[in-house]
């Protein structure tokens, strides 16, 4: 687990090796064990080629297995970011084809896999990775991301260069990288609560799309996605229940050992939910050694969930720890969280689970998580509403059904916060804007009346979408392709990298997703609480009181912060003279906002979360050309911006 950065650019930075060295130890949280950089030439001395490397040391920790790698004819060499947990079964296949290791690192077997395959390598890859590989002989540059997304490649153009990295701040530090903002980013974080791919903030600045590849050659540049989620292309295929379990059981126990492979120390966040506990619950099958847990708590919460986790780490004996996090350790490290991102911080959760990871770094360097079974599984109660949307449309004027929802959902309790969301997301009859309220997000109208004029609606990718005719399969399509990656995967690396530990996801394998995917809708989301087949083949393994739990999530106490001894955070970040968003949206929408959530008349943490959050990211960033924003007259159509902003 490491961070890359790097470029190929048409002319040669005089203190190339010294800029190179700058922008990899913006990184050096992801890796704190080493560096590593080389410099070289492209096209007969027309391009230069950058790869620069932090090294969080996993397997192999010697030397041997430091960045930039070459292959062992001396015609690749790469840096990467990732593990690929299958690289002993790789290695096996490969020597038995002629190659020769030197290390016990997957790196090396990575180059090999490429070497031997080119591209077609990837989709042999059970990871998580970005990797950038330069072959001499080809004069190409590949820069690839796993298959869903699990690891970052932000990627930029600028004057006939190439640049790219592991997070935004490496990248906006080469020169002449444009910070201006980019306006669709700005209206799809009001509707999602984080920004879709391939959008960034910043209008020079692109994501890698997961499970695709680019490569340069020549100074031209082809892309091409080398995986799409099986739920596209694969049926369900399986009559029996039973046989379901058991093939799911043999998979996850595969997928969570594999993920166990490391040299270095290791254990797992656990929050005492079922799909963290099954996690554990495998790992314990598979060492001798007590396996060391962490979970994160609240002080005088309900929401706090270290007693299930306690319990739960009682069961299977391991080697426990417990992170409380007050109010002042949470806002002390907000700023902070919102520079590891590189965005706004979407969701409160982020900033407990850098601190935690701060924790667990002191006496391990990496952590399994429960992370991906609610998206691959159908865990969420809107798997289970909605099937049951087309229904409630068909028997709900069309005139009726909106407003409706909007005005029972506002008069419900402060706290009932599932049935607001529910009768929202219910209204919503265009199935994308739905798919984004479930969310929390906000519908087109209110976003609209924050700006204060209408916003775009239109997705910058129509990818994540799928026309499928089961609509639990269409929900779980969006969760693998904008939600997982954009958000909670981004969460995921970004904030276990800020606290210098990896984190790795079981089931997230692509190999379970591949099971998943030919599961009939009714294995999944039939009986209460969704993922049945998970809580079939954990029935024996888990205390009942487990199986049987009611899916909490990983909540905060934000709303009772904001409402009492921190309520002077919301009114200075969205309505005072120095408020940034204040200017760019509606001030009289703010204010409301604000006050009926600190005097209790409605529970508006979330959006008052995402607004906030996008007044500490431009605070933290300071991204150019938001004064075309401050005045609702001037403000131009998004995509007249956007055109101004590519020119």
């Amino acid at each position: 687990m490491c961070g890359i950065v790097g470029w190929i650019a048409p002319e040669r930075h005089q203190d190339g090796e010294r800029l190179l060295r700058q922008l990899t130890d913006t990184l050096a949280h992801r890796g704190p064990d080493g560096d590593g950089h080389w410099l070289g030439l492209a096209e007969n001395g027309k391009h230069q080629i950058a790869l620069g490397h932090r090294r969080l040391a996993i397997i192999d920790l010697k030397d041997e297995a430091a960045q930039p790698m070459w292959s062992a004819d001396r015609r690749l060499v790469c840096v990467f970011n990732g593990e690929i947990y299958n690289y002993i079964e790789l290695k096996e296949e490969l020597g038995a084809l002629g190659h020769v290791f030197t290390t016990t690192s997957d790196t090396e077997v990575l180059l090999a896999a490429y070497r031997q395959w080119g591209t077609d390598a990837l989709p042999r890859l059970r990871g998580m990775f970005a990797v950038a590989i330069w072959d001499l002989a080809e004069q190409s540059l590949l820069l690839a991301r796993d298959a869903f997304g699990k690891k970052p490649l932000f990627l930029a153009e600028h004057e006939g260069a190439l640049v790219f990295g592991s997070e935004i701040e490496a990248v906006l530090g080469f020169p002449g990288i444009s910070r201006r903002v980019e306006p669709q980013a700005l209206e799809q974080y009001l509707l999602n609560r984080y920004v879709p791919a391939p959008l960034t903030f910043f209008a020079g600045v692109r994501k890698l799309d997961p499970g695709s590849y680019l490569v340069w050659q020549g100074g031209r540049i082809r892309a091409r996605r080398y995986f799409t989620p099986p739920l596209a292309t694969t049926e369900p295929d399986f009559t029996s229940f039973d046989a379901a379990v058991e093939q799911f059981s043999a998979a996850f126990d595969e997928a969570v050992r594999i993920r166990m492979r490391s040299d270095a120390p290791f254990g797992m966040f656990l929050s005492g939910g079922l799909d963290s506990s099954a996690v554990l619950a495998h790992m314990v099958r598979h060492t001798a050694e007590r396996v060391r847990t962490f979970s994160v708590g609240f002080p005088n919460s309900a929401d706090s969930e270290t007693d299930y986790a306690r319990h739960t780490a009682a069961v299977f004996g391991t080697d426990h720890s417990e992170l409380v996090v007050t109010p002042d350790d949470f806002f002390a490290n907000w700023s902070l969280a919102v520079r590891r991102r590189g965005a706004p911080v979407s969701e409160p959760a982020d900033i407990p689970i850098l601190l935690l990871a701060k924790l667990a770094s002191s006496s391990v360097k990496m952590v399994l998580t429960g992370e991906g079974s609610d998206e691959v599984l159908g865990g969420y109660p809107k798997h289970r509403a909605e099937p049951w949307i087309s229904l409630y449309h068909r028997l709900m004027p069309l005139h009726l059904g909106p407003a409706l929802g909007a005005s029972v959902a506002n008069a419900l309790p402060y706290r009932a916060r599932r049935l607001q969301v529910l009768l929202r997301a219910a209204g919503e009859r265009d199935p994308a804007s739905r798919l984004r309220m479930w969310f929390g997000g906000m519908s087109s109208a209110e976003r609209d009346a924050l700006l204060g004029r209408a916003g775009n609606m239109a997705p910058p990718d129509g990818f994540p979408y799928l026309n499928q005719a089961s609509a639990l399969r269409r929900t779980l399509f969006f969760d693998q392709t904008s939600w997982l990656p954009d958000n909670l995967l981004e969460r995921g690396d970004r904030m276990m990298m800020a606290g210098s530990i990896e984190g790795r996801m079981p089931f997230m394998d692509v190999e379970l997703a591949k099971l998943a995917a030919r599961l009939p809708d009714s294995f999944l989301i039939g009986g209460s609480g969704g993922k049945q087949v998970l809580r079939a083949a954990m029935r024996g393994v888990l205390p009942q009181d487990i199986l049987t739990r009611r899916k909490n999530g990983f909540k905060l106490p934000l709303a009772a912060w904001f409402r009492n001894d921190f309520r002077d955070r919301p009114r200075e970040l969205l309505t005072s003279e120095a408020s940034t968003v204040a200017k760019l949206c509606s001030r009289p929408v703010l204010e409301a906002l604000v006050n009926d959530h600190i005097e209790g008349r409605r529970n508006n943490d979330r959006v008052l979360w995402s607004l906030t959050n996008l007044e500490m990211f431009i605070r933290e960033y300071r991204p150019e050309g938001l004064e075309a924003w401050s005045d609702p007259v001037a403000r131009p159509a998004a995509h007249d911006l956007h055109l101004a902003a590519a020119e």
